[in-house]
């Protein structure tokens, strides 16, 4: 099970001692197979790739530049760097870069940047509230799959992450037999060996138990919930035990 922590803007360099119980937790459930991946703003990768060298929590970017090359892109970072500074994921089509607006065809140029960098691809699809209502569902999910990732013939890094954009931050998560009707649709567009999937959206203890019963889900993308040591190990207690 993947637990991949997204900690949006959030953090400094004091934060990092947040980490300790995590760290702790961690190194004394061995016997349960699970993976933590923090993502934190760019200005924390290094100290926290230090901060886990000696453990096996990994570290990820929440997003990078589309261009592989170095150039004139003031403020930006680019894949390559942030493998350079200790990242081995990123964050690619969260819905709140999307609604900024980052379109289906940019986001492929930066998962197949992300590729050449040798990163892993946390690759965030998922419909709005309308699309929802109006049985769009899949029509969506059908089109961010299929532009996301164009031309992408080998996915073995790609992870998928299904945060549904009306469940992000509001406490509500999609009905058993509607999480499971697009978990499963999900995996219907890989023809061959399938990615895995995590889901994202209002993850917390109290419904973590409920979504671990969900087949095919391995793991979660966290938000909020993750910049807290307690409830983020709670998640994963609940999910692992």
């Amino acid at each position: 099970m993947y637990f991949v922590a997204n900690w949006k803007m959030f953090g400094d360099l004091r934060t990092l001692n947040l980490l300790d119980k995590v760290i702790k937790f961690s190194k004394t459930n061995k016997k349960h197979k699970f993976k933590i991946v923090y993502c934190p703003p760019n200005t924390l990768i290094r100290p926290l790739s230090r901060r886990l060298k000696k453990t096996k929590i990994e570290v990820g970017a929440q997003n990078c530049h589309h261009s592989y090359e170095y150039g004139a892109h003031t403020g930006q970072v680019n894949s390559s760097m942030l493998k350079n500074v200790g990242a081995k994921y990123v964050i690619l089509g969260h819905s709140e870069n999307r609604q900024l607006g980052e379109t289906d065809n940019l986001i492929n140029l930066k998962i197949k940047s992300a590729i050449k960098s040798g990163l892993k691809i946390i690759f965030c699809i998922g419909e709005t509230l309308k699309e929802r209502r109006t049985k769009k569902t899949n029509q969506v999910l059908k089109r961010q799959i299929e532009k996301g990732l164009k031309s992408i013939k080998n996915k073995s890094k790609i992870i998928i992450a299904y945060e549904p954009v009306w469940s992000i931050g509001t406490g509500v998560i999609p009905k058993e037999a509607a999480l499971i009707q697009a978990i499963s649709f999900i995996k219907s567009r890989f023809v061959k060996k399938y990615p895995k999937i995590l889901y994202g959206g209002s993850v917390n203890a109290n419904n973590a138990d409920k979504l671990k019963k969900i087949p095919n889900i391995d793991g979660f993308l966290i938000g909020g919930a993750s910049q807290s040591p307690k409830k983020f190990i709670d998640i994963i207690q609940k999910t692992i035990i």
